[in-house]
C-alpha cells in the first residue's frame, strides 16, 4: 500500500510539474505573438463611401473591416462610412446580416461606394443527404445541420456531447460520465418496444453502426460537419437501417493549396456537478437509534451500530469516504493535422491524443487515434481516395466503488494495522465492502478499432459528351475491431480463491456499395438519379476464460493454466445484408421540388421468404418566395414548405431469432458427468420486417433580411408489425419469444429559430432557440384488448409510461390510534407511506396503480447566446428538460438499510415526534405495497460557457503564424433542478448488481485551450 501511495504521489508530482510546464509554454507563445512584432512602412490614404442595397436604398449599421485587423467602422443612418490611416492596398470587407458579405481591394482609391446582394442564409450551402449533397434551398426531407459553433472549442471526447440539446428532434443523454463512455442518443422518440432505437451512423458514406464501431471511434478535431436526417423521404434511402434515423458524419479533407498545420490543445480540471450532503455523524447515530427503536435492531455499543465504528468515534476521528474515493479530475487533449495539395492530390492527416483521469479514483481513459484522407485525381474522368483510421482507447484500472462510499458510517475503519484496506469498514455489516477495495487491482479494458475505407470516382461525362452527367462511384469499408478484457481479483479484495477471467471478443465487418448517378439541367429544369447497390457482413466472435483457486495473487491473469478450476465458453454469429435503391430529384426554376426514394433491403436475421422487404417515399417542396406574387413582399426573404411521406424498415434483432437455439448442461449420469443439450431459445421463422411509416409537414422561413430565420416541422410516425419480445407461459418451457405484433403511433414538432438581436459597431449578438416536443404511444399489443403489466406495456400510454400507486402522505400515529386505515388500507402502520385508494376498494391493491408519467421527457430545448465584439466572443448554452421522470433509488431504498447505512441529508425518516408527512419510517415494512418512488427529472443547466479570443491576422503574419485563438470553457457549470441526488440525468445502479462500476454522477469541467494554424 505504501509503494502505492509513494507511486501515486510521483505521478501527482509529475502531472504538477506537467500543467506547469504547458501554463509556461502557452504563456510564452502568447508573450511571443503579441510582442515580437516589427511594423512596416506603408503608404496610407483615407477611404469613405456609401452604402446600398439592391433597390438603390441606404444601408445603415453596415460592418466595414480592413481585412485581417481590427480596424473598422459602420454606416450611418444614411449609409456613409470613412476610414482614415489604412494602408492603399489593403482590403475591405463589407457585411450585413442578411446580404453577401462582399470584399473591395482599396487599390489607392479614396471613393468606394457598394450595392450590396441580398443573401438567403444557407440557402445555397451544400448539405450532405447521403450518396451525394444537394443545395438546402433544393432539400424536401427533414434535414438539420449541426451548427459549426457545436464543433469547435467544446473540449469532449464524443461529438455528441457537443450535440446535446443543440439540435432540435435530438434526445441524447449522458447518463454516466465515467470517462470515455459514450452518451445515447435517440430520434424523434423512436417506436419500437424490444428492437433498438439507436440511429443509424455513417462516417465519410461508410456506415459504422451494425459494424463494430461507435462514436467514440471519431476524433471531434477530424469533423467537417454533422446533418441528422429525421423524416422518411431523408431517410428512405438507407432503408431498413433508417427508421431511427441517420446521422451522416463528413469528416475533413485536403484542399489544392499550401500545406496548413494546424496544432489544438487543452487542458482541464473536473469535479462532481453536484455532491449531495452526506448524514452528519449526529444524524447517522440518530438513525442507528431510531432503528433500535422501530425494528429491535441490535446496536454493538450505544450509539453505535458496528465493531468497528467504536476506535475513531473514542478518538474523535471521521472519514469523509465520498472525498476518499474522489480526486480532482484532469483532461488533455493534443491534436496535430497537417493538410494541403495540389491539383492532383490532396491530403488531411491527423494525429490525436485524449487523457482522462476521472473524479473517481481509478477511472481513466486514454484514446490514441490517427486519420489519413487521402483525394488523387488520377485522370480527368478518375478520382480516388481513402478515409483510414486507426483507433486505440484504453480504459485500465482499478475502479473506486462510490456506492459503498455512500454507504460508508464516517466512523468506519479505512485501514488494517499493517496498512491494507480493511475489508468491511463497517464490521459485522458486510453488505458494504471497503470502496477502496477495488482500486487494489488493475484490471485491463482495451480495445482498437481499424478501418481501413476507400473510394474511386468514375466521371463519365470527362470521357465523352454524350455521358455527360453520369458517374460511378464505388465504395469500399473494411473495419476490425479487437476488444480485450482481463482481470484478476485476490486476497486484497477478500476474494481468498481467486479469479482470473480474460474476456476478448472481435469484430470484422466490410461494407461495398456501388453508386451510379446521372445529374442534369434542361432549360429551368433539374433532375438528379441515384441508383446504389450494396452490400455488408460483420462477423462477430467471443472468447472467454475463466480460473479459480491460485496458490497465490502473483501472476494474475497471466498463467490461468495454475488455478485449481477453470471454464471456457465461446460464441460467434454473422450478419450479411444487401441492399438496391433507387432515387430521383427533380426541381423546376428551384422553385417546385420533387424526391421520390425507393429502396429493397435483404437481411440475413429473417427466414427464407421474409429476408426482403421494399420501403418507398415521397417528398414535395415549394419555395414559395421565388415566386413573382411574393415579390412585394419584403418582410419575408425565404419560405419553404415542405411535404414527405414513406416507409422504413428496421431488422434490428440479433442474429439467429429465428432458429430454436440448445445450450448445453452438465448432467451426472452413470457415475458421471456429462453434456446434455437443452432447448433454450424458441425461434420464429415468420419473423419480418418491423415497419415505420411516417408522415413530416416542415417550413423553412426567413425574415427581416433574414435576421430570424429557422424551421418548423410537424411529423406523425407509425410502428407497425413490431419485433415483439412476448412473455410465454413457464408451462411452454421457454421465457419469450420474438413475433411481428402490435403497433406505436407518435407524433411531434421541432423548431429551430436563429436571430440575430443587435449588430451595433463592433458589436454583435445573435441567438439560436430549439425546442423538441414528442409523444410516442403503445396502439396495439396482442390484439386482445389488454394491456402487458409484466413488460410495462399499456395500450394507449406512453412507450415507457411509467405506472404506479399516488403517494398522500405518511400515516400518522393519530390516524391508526382513530381507525383510518380501516377501509382504506387495513394493514398499514404508523410511519407507513399512505397511498391513494383509487378505485375506493377499501385496500389498496394494483387497481390502484395508474399512468403518473413517462421515462423520457415530454419536450426538450436549448438557448444559445453568442456575443461577439471585435476579436473577442462569448458562447453560452442553456439546456432544459421536462416532463420525465424516474424512480429515485436513494428514496427508495429498503428501509432495512436505511437504518444500517449512511445516506443523503436531505431524505428524511418519519418518527411519531417529528410526524414528518413527506418520509416514511425507518421500519423494516414501512413500504407494504411496493410504491415506487418515481419523481420528476426535470433540469435547466448551464451546459457550455465558452470565451474565445482570434487574434488579429495581420499581427500573426508577421511573426509567420495563419490563426492563433486561445479560450476558456466551462461546461455542466450549474443545474437547476428539484431532484434529490448527484444528478437528475445520471444513471443509479443499486446493492446487488454486478454493474456497480457504472455509477459515476456528472462532473462539471473548466478547460483552457489554445488552437494554432500555420
Amino acid at each position: 500500500m505504501k509503494k502505492k501511495l509513494s507511486s501515486f504521489n510521483c505521478q501527482r508530482k509529475y502531472l504538477d510539474t506537467y500543467k506547469q510546464r504547458c501554463v509556461s509554454i502557452l504563456s510564452f507563445f502568447v508573450m511571443f505573438a503579441l510582442f515580437s512584432v516589427s511594423t512596416f512602412a506603408q503608404n496610407k490614404v483615407s477611404v469613405s463611401g456609401k452604402v446600398t442595397d439592391s433597390t438603390g436604398e441606404s444601408i445603415p449599421g453596415v460592418s466595414v473591416l480592413v481585412k485581417g485587423t481590427t480596424l473598422g467602422t459602420i454606416t450611418d443612418i444614411d449609409g456613409n462610412y470613412s476610414l482614415t490611416d489604412i494602408s492603399e492596398d489593403a482590403t475591405l470587407v463589407f457585411s450585413f446580416v442578411g446580404l453577401k458579405t462582399q470584399e473591395v481591394l482599396i487599390a489607392g482609391k479614396t471613393k468606394i461606394d457598394l450595392q450590396m446582394e441580398n443573401d438567403a442564409i444557407g440557402m445555397d450551402e451544400v448539405v450532405v443527404v447521403g450518396y451525394g449533397t444537394q443545395k438546402k434551398s433544393d432539400i424536401t426531407g427533414s434535414v438539420t445541420s449541426v451548427p459549426a459553433d457545436r464543433l469547435e472549442n467544446i473540449p469532449v471526447t464524443n461529438v455528441m456531447q457537443a450535440v446535446q440539446g443543440a439540435v432540435s428532434g435530438m434526445n441524447i443523454s449522458q447518463v454516466s460520465s465515467i470517462p470515455g463512455e459514450a452518451p445515447s442518443v435517440l430520434i424523434r422518440g423512436g417506436g419500437s418496444l424490444t428492437a433498438s432505437t439507436a440511429p443509424y451512423v455513417v462516417v465519410d458514406g461508410v456506415p459504422i453502426t451494425k459494424m463494430g464501431g461507435s462514436m467514440n471511434d471519431i476524433n471531434p478535431n477530424d469533423i467537417k460537419s454533422i446533418e441528422i436526417l429525421k423524416d422518411a423521404s431523408a431517410v428512405a434511402i438507407y432503408g431498413m437501417n433508417g427508421a431511427n434515423g441517420v446521422i451522416l458524419i463528413t469528416t475533413k479533407r485536403g484542399k489544392t493549396e499550401t500545406p496548413t498545420v494546424r496544432y489544438s490543445a487543452y487542458i482541464g480540471v473536473d469535479d462532481f456537478a453536484h455532491v449531495p450532503e452526506m448524514c452528519s455523524t449526529d444524524e447517522l447515530l440518530a438513525r442507528y437509534a431510531e432503528g433500535n427503536r422501530i425494528n429491535g435492531s441490535a446496536l454493538y455499543a450505544a450509539p453505535l451500530k458496528y465493531e468497528y465504528e467504536v476506535e475513531n468515534y473514542e478518538n474523535g476521528r471521521t472519514i469523509d469516504w465520498i472525498d476518499a474515493v474522489s480526486q480532482t479530475g484532469i483532461q488533455q487533449n493534443h491534436n496535430v493535422s497537417i493538410s494541403g495539395g495540389t491539383e492532383k492530390l490532396n491530403y488531411y492527416v491527423s494525429a490525436d491524443y485524449i487523457d482522462q483521469k476521472g473524479v473517481i479514483k481509478g477511472y481513466n481513459y486514454k484514446r490514441y487515434s490517427i486519420r489519413t484522407n487521402i483525394d488523387a485525381q488520377v485522370t480527368d474522368y478518375l478520382k480516388i481516395g481513402t478515409s483510414s483510421a486507426i483507433i486505440h482507447h484504453n480504459r485500465d484500472g482499478g475502479r473506486a466503488n462510490l456506492l459503498n462510499a455512500e454507504a460508508m458510517s464516517p466512523y468506519g475503519r479505512m485501514y488494517e494495522e499493517d496498512g491494507s484496506y480493511t475489508i468491511y469498514p463497517m464490521y459485522s455489516e458486510t453488505l458494504w465492502a471497503n470502496p477502496l477495495l477495488p482500486t487494489t487491482t488493475d484490471p485491463e479494458r482495451r480495445q482498437y478499432n481499424i478501418n481501413l475505407n476507400g473510394f474511386a470516382d468514375l466521371d463519365f461525362g470527362k470521357i465523352t459528351k454524350k455521358l455527360e452527367g453520369l458517374s460511378y462511384e464505388l465504395n469500399a469499408g473494411f473495419s476490425y475491431k479487437p476488444v480485450r478484457n482481463s482481470s484478476y481479483t485476490g486476497a486484497s479484495v477478500n476474494d481468498q480463491l481467486g479469479t482470473a477471467v480474460i474476456h476478448h471478443y472481435e469484430t470484422q465487418a466490410y461494407t461495398i456499395e456501388n453508386i451510379l448517378k446521372y445529374s442534369r439541367d434542361f432549360a429551368k429544369h433539374h433532375i438528379d438519379l441515384t441508383g446504389v447497390y450494396s452490400a455488408q457482413e460483420r462477423m462477430y466472435t467471443e472468447n472467454r476464460a475463466q480460473a479459480q483457486g491460485f496458490v497465490n495473487d502473483e501472476l494474475e491473469w497471466n498463467r490461468m493454466q495454475a488455478g485449481s478450476s477453470s471454464s471456457v465458453t465461446s460464441f460467434t454469429d454473422r450478419y450479411a445484408a444487401n441492399s438496391q435503391m433507387g432515387r430521383l430529384n427533380y426541381s423546376y426554376d428551384s422553385r417546385y421540388l420533387f424526391t421520390a426514394t425507393v429502396r429493397r433491403d435483404g437481411s440475413s436475421v429473417f427466414a427464407d421468404g421474409k429476408k426482403y422487404g421494399t420501403f418507398p417515399s415521397v417528398a414535395l417542396g415549394w419555395n414559395i418566395h421565388k415566386e413573382s406574387f411574393f415579390a412585394g413582399l419584403d418582410a419575408v426573404n425565404n419560405l419553404k414548405l415542405r411535404l414527405s411521406y414513406g416507409t422504413s424498415g428496421n431488422e434490428a434483432l440479433n442474429p439467429y431469432r429465428t432458429f430454436t437455439t440448445t445450450s448445453d448442461v452438465q448432467i451426472a449420469l452413470a457415475g458421471s458427468t456429462n453434456i446434455a443439450m437443452v432447448a433454450s431459445q424458441l425461434g420464429n421463422s415468420d419473423l419480418s420486417w418491423e415497419t415505420k411509416e411516417s408522415l413530416n409537414i416542415g417550413v423553412d422561413f426567413g425574415l427581416l433580411n433574414n435576421r430570424i430565420n429557422g424551421t418548423l416541422d410537424v411529423y406523425k410516425t407509425k410502428n407497425t408489425d413490431l419485433l415483439l419480445r412476448r412473455n410465454l407461459p413457464a408451462a411452454s418451457g421457454f421465457g419469450n419469444v420474438y413475433s411481428n405484433i402490435g403497433q406505436t403511433e407518435g407524433k411531434g414538432i421541432e423548431l429551430t429559430l436563429n436571430s440575430v438581436n443587435m449588430v451595433k459597431n463592433d458589436f454583435k449578438w445573435s441567438s439560436t432557440v430549439v425546442f423538441t416536443a414528442n409523444k410516442s404511444e403503445i396502439v396495439e399489443l396482442y390484439g386482445d384488448g389488454e394491456d402487458d403489466r409484466g413488460n410495462g406495456w399499456y395500450l394507449g400510454e406512453a412507450i415507457d409510461a411509467v405506472r404506479d400507486y399516488d403517494m398522500v402522505g405518511i400515516w400518522q400515529v393519530d390516524d391508526i390510534n382513530a381507525g383510518n386505515q380501516n377501509g382504506w388500507d387495513p394493514v398499514a402502520d404508523a410511519g407507513d407511506v399512505k397511498l391513494a385508494d383509487l378505485d375506493d376498494s377499501g385496500e389498496i391493491d394494483d387497481e390502484d396503480r395508474h399512468i403518473v408519467g413517462q421515462r423520457s421527457p415530454k419536450w426538450t430545448g436549448g438557448l444559445t447566446n453568442t456575443f461577439t465584439y471585435k476579436n473577442l466572443s462569448l458562447n453560452i448554452f442553456i439546456q432544459t428538460v421536462q416532463g420525465g421522470m424516474k424512480r429515485n433509488a436513494h428514496i427508495g431504498m429498503a428501509s432495512d438499510e436505511l437504518q444500517r447505512r449512511n445516506s443523503f441529508a436531505e431524505i428524511g425518516y418519519w418518527t411519531p415526534e417529528n410526524e414528518s408527512n413527506k418520509w416514511r419510517s425507518l421500519s423494516n415494512n414501512s413500504n407494504k405495497h411496493g410504491y415506487g418512488f418515481n419523481y420528476k427529472n426535470n433540469y435547466t443547466r448551464i451546459k457550455d460557457v465558452t470565451l474565445n479570443y482570434n487574434f488579429s491576422k495581420s499581427l500573426l503574419q508577421k511573426v509567420g503564424v495563419d490563426a492563433l485563438s486561445i479560450y476558456v470553457s466551462g461546461r455542466n457549470l450549474y443545474t437547476f433542478t428539484d431532484w434529490i441526488g448527484w444528478d437528475p440525468e445520471e444513471r443509479e445502479i443499486t446493492r446487488g448488481s454486478n454493474n456497480w462500476d457504472i455509477n459515476y454522477p456528472s462532473v462539471k469541467t473548466i478547460v483552457f485551450g489554445v488552437n494554432l494554424t500555420l
